[in-house]
């Protein structure tokens, strides 16, 4: 067991293993020529894009991953990001705290107005899995779902309204990024579309750092073209202490642990055994590419 293995290491770490687990160490086809008694690359995430699936295709490695352990941890981090919006529950027990409620002549204050979920519009770009969840708890919440999808392309009563993604950007009261990164998804979110976003609107994105340009939406921020961002991912990460994000307006950034709950991880590590479990008795499960 290693806990962190940079490039260089892979090959000889694994020398003589007949089964790799990985999460970000890469499994690149150099490594896998170098390590000919590697039968299974077990990946304890969803993405499996750190193992060369054509090259373990052509050589009969079984690769696994583990979908959809986190997707409720992901929607409920997309809900704390909203909440801390609308509610602002730090700034007012920082209030408390600091003694404002003690020495206050009511019996009851607000530092700033809150706001009510309920009527406001959830614009979902991306409807798979967590976009599916983060619907539940918006229309649980009486939120209206707008939705902009591939595979999402009419209005469905059962699920939302179907929007074009500019629409999507301009009628959302909150805008959340549950897309994959592909070439015409990557920064997505610039300086066009967040001029069309009402200046009341929140931005949240739990999904890739790179469906955003970060200077755009910082400016954006700063200028008070919308009103905040809550952001688990950015484009490098660890970031930069130079990202503009880090400091921007209205900009509260996580450390991409949206995924992380207790129960998630369990879930991944008990699929993460269960899948070589299933391998090794001859019925492999969650295989990728097959």
């Amino acid at each position: 067991i290693y806990e962190r293995t940079p490039p260089e290491l892979v090959a000889e770490r694994c020398t003589g293993a007949e089964v790799i687990i990985t999460n970000k160490a890469l499994v690149t086809r150099e490594t896998l020529s170098e390590l000919p008694g590697v039968r299974y690359v077990g990946v304890t995430a969803t993405g499996y894009n750190v193992v060369d699936l054509p090259f373990c295709l052509e050589k009969g490695i079984t690769v696994t991953n583990v979908p959809s352990y986190s997707t409720a941890s992901v929607a409920q981090a997309v809900f704390a990001h909203i909440l801390r919006f609308t509610h602002r529950v730090e700034e007012h027990a920082h209030s408390v705290r600091e003694g404002t409620w003690s020495s206050h002549p009511d019996f009851s204050y607000c530092i700033d107005a809150i706001e009510e979920l309920n009527g406001k519009k959830l614009g979902i770009f991306g409807y798979g899995e967590i976009g599916q969840a983060v619907a539940r708890l918006g229309r649980a919440f009486g939120m209206s779902i707008l939705i902009h999808s591939r595979s999402f392309g009419q209005d469905d009563p059962v699920h939302g309204k179907a929007l074009q993604m500019n629409e999507l950007f301009a009628q959302s009261d909150v805008l959340t990024l549950h897309c994959p990164l592909t070439p015409e998804t990557e920064n997505c979110v610039n300086a066009e579309r967040l001029k069309m976003m009402k200046n009341t609107a929140f931005l949240i994105n739990t999904a890739r750092g790179p469906l955003v340009d970060e200077h755009a939406l910082a400016e954006a921020l700063e200028s008070g073209m919308i009103a905040g961002a809550g952001l688990d991912v950015l484009s490098s990460e660890p970031p930069s202490p130079e990202n503009p994000l880090l400091k921007a307006k209205n900009c509260y950034v996580t450390p991409h642990y949206a995924w992380a709950t207790l129960a998630a991880r369990t879930r991944l590590l008990k699929e993460t055994v269960s899948n070589l479990r299933a391998f090794l008795e001859g019925k492999p499960r969650n295989v990728v590419g097959a």
